[in-house]
């Protein structure tokens, strides 16, 4: 029944008479993405099972060459993403991820709450320099979260509430408000400001971007942490006795083996390049590779292990043909198309309510995507352009679409490179995840443009 309700809706699309404008093709890849989202909500089927139906029917049909169908498997986010998964692995495997957490949970392991500020903590410190947000959760603080959760036993499944499933969500919100914060902090932030300078003309700096941004950010990355805490509670809140346990564990493991301080060093010499890629140039993708490569010379990782990370290879099926089919949107002129009948609906709007209806369409429009970039790209100009023929203040809209753009990653587990890597573990069930996800997106849509406009006033900015 649930695949009969997938394919019918996607039928009626498919045969509603194309909207003025738009190439066939484009309306029929609409129907085709819009039954492939409806299946992942409804799963009649396991969702690598129905990204690959896609991508083949999508082929088949003619709508896109087989190529150009494949496109999204050639996407370094992928590759990013399974190399995160493989990373973490050698963590786990070699008991290093273990080790780190029971020092994290001999520092300050007495309560639930303090590890979710103590990820929040970790993750603002480190995302200035690493413009990599998939780089940042997925390699760095994945496999921290992942073996801090075993510690306390709980696993997915029936264990999963214990504390794993709230510190697994809590790292990738924070992850969503820390992408925000920093121009520096994800990928798509540079071209931003590029299309702010071109756009409206203006000049967003790396220190203006900062100081933008502070007062929301602290803001949210302390009330979410804490929202999530009292509205998705772990069943663990109190952990007096986790002090001892943790000492005893790490006198009991000794000291650190070959394959951990080899993964150690491998971690060290990822987050460096990391941080420093916009001085070497050395791709995100690239670096994760890299390190995988190096754990499978000096045997930490076995190529059985490889194969055996089903999470990663589930993964990149299913986020592969996302990637394909959303940039074809955008090439195929859906996006562009649809950013313009949004813009012509509300030209004699007051820029006021225009700019609220934009920013809300905006945030909400990244249900049908799977990248930031790919966002950034179809709808950051025009929205910005026709918020500011509306009468709305340049600085004001640039802002809060630049920050929407990220904090619009919130919404779904296919939304930006970390999500699926968090989801993809397995403690949040889907329908969780869509429902703090938007939950997350109002409370960071009021502090970030509610409260943030305000502090963007105090600054002169508008």
């Amino acid at each position: 029944m649930r695949g009969l309700i997938v394919l019918a809706i996607g039928a009626a699309i498919w045969f509603f008479p194309v909207p003025t404008g738009l190439k066939p093709e484009a309306w029929h890849l609409v129907a085709i993405f819009v039954s492939t989202i409806l299946g992942f909500i409804l799963q009649p089927l396991p969702i690598g099972a129905l990204a690959f139906l896609s991508v083949t029917f999508t082929a088949f049909a003619g709508v896109l060459k087989p190529a150009e169908a494949l496109s999204g498997f050639s996407n370094g986010t992928i590759w990013l993403i399974v190399s995160a998964f493989l990373f973490a692995k050698g963590f786990i495997k070699t008991g290093l991820g273990r080790r780190i957490a029971y020092v994290l949970i001999h520092a300050m392991g007495d309560s639930t709450l303090k590890l979710g500020y103590t990820i929040a903590l970790s993750d603002l410190i480190i995302s200035p320099a690493t413009p990599s947000n998939t780089a940042r959760a997925g390699g760095i603080l994945f496999p921290i979260v992942k073996s801090l959760s075993s510690a306390f036993q709980s696993e997915p499944g029936p264990s999963s509430r214990k504390v794993g499933a709230y510190l697994m969500q809590t790292a990738y919100q924070v992850n969503t408000i820390t992408s925000a914060m920093f121009m520096t902090a994800m990928a798509g932030n540079p071209l931003i400001a590029l299309l702010a300078a071109k756009t409206l003309n203006i000049n967003i700096s790396w220190g203006l971007w900062a100081l933008a941004a502070s007062v929301p950010g602290i803001l949210s990355l302390i009330i979410v942490p804490y929202f999530l805490y009292k509205f998705y509670p772990p069943e663990i809140t109190r952990t007096p006795e986790a002090k001892a346990i943790a000492a005893q564990e790490l006198k009991q493991m000794g000291p650190m083996s070959l394959g951990e301080k080899i993964v150690a060093s491998v971690f060290v010499g990822a987050l460096l390049l990391w941080s420093t890629s916009q001085y070497t140039s050395i791709d995100a993708t690239v670096v994760a590779m890299l390190a995988v490569s190096v754990m499978l010379l000096t045997k930490v990782l076995e190529w059985k292990d490889v194969l055996d990370e089903k999470g990663a290879w589930d993964t990149l099926i299913w986020m592969g043909a996302l990637i394909g089919l959303a940039d074809y949107l955008a090439k195929l002129g859906f996006i562009p198309w649809f950013a313009k009948a949004v813009g012509a609906s509300i030209a004699d709007v007051p820029w006021m309510q225009a700019f609220i209806v934009l920013l809300v369409v905006y945030m909400y429009a990244h249900y049908g995507f799977a990248s930031l970039v790919a966002h950034i790209t179809a709808m950051y100009a025009a929205f910005a352009s026709v918020a500011v023929a509306a009468g709305a203040p340049a600085y004001l809209v640039a802002l809060a679409l630049a920050f929407m753009s990220n904090l619009c990653m919130s919404l779904t587990h296919y939304a930006a490179g970390p999500a699926p890597i968090l989801f993809g573990a397995g403690y949040v069930d889907q329908a969780t995840w869509w429902k703090l996800g938007f939950i997350i997106s109002i409370i960071n849509m009021l502090i970030w443009v509610g409260l943030g406009s305000f502090w963007w006033k105090v600054l002169g900015l508008w």
